[in-house]
């Protein structure tokens, strides 16, 4: 249990921390190897700092609840058996990254909403 307690706060927990650096400190330049990478993204300085401040704020309010329902979840399977604890654990693994790859499309909406096709602030 406790190891699937660790490997299930994993995602939460770096959407936490990833979310805190990206909405404070974007990547300086525009890069291919690191940051929200988005065609829109990466149009020009200002959508590249607003998606990743956008982005991040999500990631750091969505960590949260993900962390908030996952020990709930894998409190719940406190004393199951070992198969149990495994096979559910993966699951809640799995549903993790819903909510972690899911806020891209908020991210891409903002930066539509705000930015013209162009890059250009509306």
């Amino acid at each position: 249990w406790i190891f699937m307690m660790v490997m299930s706060l994993l995602i939460p927990l770096s959407m936490i921390g990833f979310g805190t650096y990206l909405r404070s400190k974007a990547p300086k330049k525009i890069n291919y190897l690191y940051g929200y990478r988005t065609s829109m993204s990466m149009k020009n300085k200002d959508t590249w700092d607003f998606a990743h401040n956008y982005f991040g704020s999500l990631w750091y309010k969505t960590g949260w609840i993900v962390l908030f329902i996952t020990v709930i979840a894998m409190l719940m399977l406190l004393g199951k058996d070992t198969q149990t604890i495994g096979i559910l654990g993966a699951i809640i693994v799995v549903l993790q990254c819903i909510p972690m790859l899911g806020v891209i499309i908020p991210t891409e909406k903002a930066l539509k909403k705000n930015f013209d096709e162009d890059g250009n602030r509306r």
